[in-house]
């Protein structure tokens, strides 16, 4: 477009030339120089001609470039922290855009921030920095992140994150009916139609328990149907443009997630980084208590060489997904093909 507009100036002002030189030149044989004359064509050719263009071309002088990538908006907004870094609203933002992409020590650095600015008056800001900690080691929930949880709750009892964490962490110190009574209020807040079968079930493991009931004990058969059919079954390959022993050494994660909720995912298995190798998954994969998926669910299933050691995503691990859907698709080719940005 630099060229063309160049060109087209060059075109203009020989344009111009050809009018103004006479009008100005003089001649014995002929009338006085006209340089009023001169520059009212000059301006009348530049102005008339750029008027004319603007009316008539079709090209869009306002075009939108390409989209920005999730990571460039993200950079955009830490940048703009920088020159307003007490901007509460704006660290929870980024906080939750970088629980997004996976970049859990980052989300922890900004709900802090966001936690530091509200005094300690933020749920939002608390939920966020004790799903950034389960997120990057499920044991948090345990301490840090469980006594973080408990605050949350007291500032805002009705947080459904904060519930549903805090469900799952009573689970994991055995206290059962708070698990419960967390999972029940969860449930009666209307959650995402996808996520009320897993609270149920939840809910119901929970009170065969508290009755004395074996864990062993068969559920009723539609329950039971619909737990074998909840499996995940996939074939994982590795690109042949990727190097098998680059990787030998780095665990293999795959993950089970819901496309449309972030979050931990629904299932996790560390694997050795063997290929070709065939891996299933299931509910008893979750990597939190209360939160896997069901049969009919449609999932997103993510094969990731670790380079780091760490499940979090770094830049340069080889990857690959597939879209799932529980209870109808059998067994289902990944390549790991891609890296990560």
């Amino acid at each position: 477009m630099a060229t063309f507009i160049a060109l087209a100036a060059v075109l203009a002002l020989i344009g111009v030339a050809l009018v103004a030189i006479p009008l100005v030149r003089r001649v014995p044989t002929q009338l006085a120089p006209a340089p009023w004359a001169a520059l009212g064509a000059a301006a009348l050719l530049v102005i008339g001609s750029a008027i004319l263009y603007a009316s008539f071309s079709k090209w869009s002088w306002r075009a939108e470039g390409p989209a920005d990538s999730p990571q460039t908006m993200v950079a955009r907004l830490a940048r703009k922290l920088e020159r307003d870094p007490n901007d509460v609203n704006g660290w929870l933002l980024l906080g939750r855009s970088y629980i997004v992409l996976e970049q859990y020590p980052l989300a922890l650095r900004s709900y802090q921030r966001a936690d530091r600015l509200a005094s300690g008056k933020s749920a939002e800001a608390l939920v966020g920095e004790a799903e950034s900690l389960t997120m990057s080691d499920e044991a948090a929930l345990d301490g840090r992140a469980g006594r973080i949880i408990e605050q949350a709750l007291v500032l805002d009892p009705n947080s459904g994150k904060a519930l549903f964490f805090g469900a799952a962490a009573a689970v994991r110190r055995g206290e059962l009916p708070l698990a419960r009574d967390r999972f029940t209020k969860l449930l009666a807040l209307n959650p995402p139609q996808a996520i009320r079968p897993m609270l149920e079930q939840q809910i119901a493991a929970i009170d065969q328990k508290l009755a004395g009931g074996a864990p062993e004990t068969p559920s009723p058969a539609p329950a039971a149907a619909n737990a074998s059919a909840a499996a995940v079954r996939v074939h994982i390959e590795l690109s042949a443009s990727l190097s098998k022993s680059a990787f030998d050494a780095a665990p293999l994660f795959v993950f089970v997630r819901d496309p449309g909720q972030p979050g931990p995912p629904l299932a996790a298995k560390r694997l050795a980084s063997h290929f070709p190798q065939t891996v299933e998954l299931t509910p008893a994969d979750s990597m939190v208590p209360g939160r896997a998926f069901t049969a009919g669910q449609k999932v997103q299933v993510v094969a990731r060489i670790a380079r780091s050691g760490n499940p979090m995503a770094g830049s340069g691990d080889p990857f690959g997904e597939v879209a799932y859907l529980v209870g109808s698709d059998g067994l289902v080719n990944i390549v790991i093909d891609h890296l990560t940005p």
